[in-house]
């Protein structure tokens, strides 16, 4: 996506509940301090928003942001979210989404 790299792993067979657990990081190549913060924010929203109610709850996510992210309208970032979990089928099964 052009503004987040989404990777997944298997989360550890040792937690007691699944939960998905979801990571940020963002390199000096995107910015300054100030920069880096911003795009790292935009990204813990759209995780916050989508992850816990669409995501599948044994799997742990990295979003890896890019310079991409600071331009990108928010909605898109949100839509772009959903479609890489699609594409890496980490979407939960209906009857699993968490109903808020």
């Amino acid at each position: 996506m052009p503004g987040f790299v989404l990777q997944i792993a298997p989360a550890p067979a040792d937690l007691a509940l699944p939960t998905a657990r979801v990571g940020f990081t963002v390199s000096r190549r995107v910015g300054n301090a100030v920069v880096r913060n911003r795009v790292r924010r935009r990204l813990r929203e759209i995780a916050r928003m989508i992850i816990p109610g669409q995501a599948r709850p044994d799997l742990d996510y990295v979003l890896v942001g890019r310079q991409g992210a600071l331009g990108r309208d928010f909605a898109k970032l949100r839509q772009e979210l959903v479609e890489a979990l699609k594409r890496l089928k980490a979407l939960a099964p209906p009857a699993a989404v968490a109903t808020p």
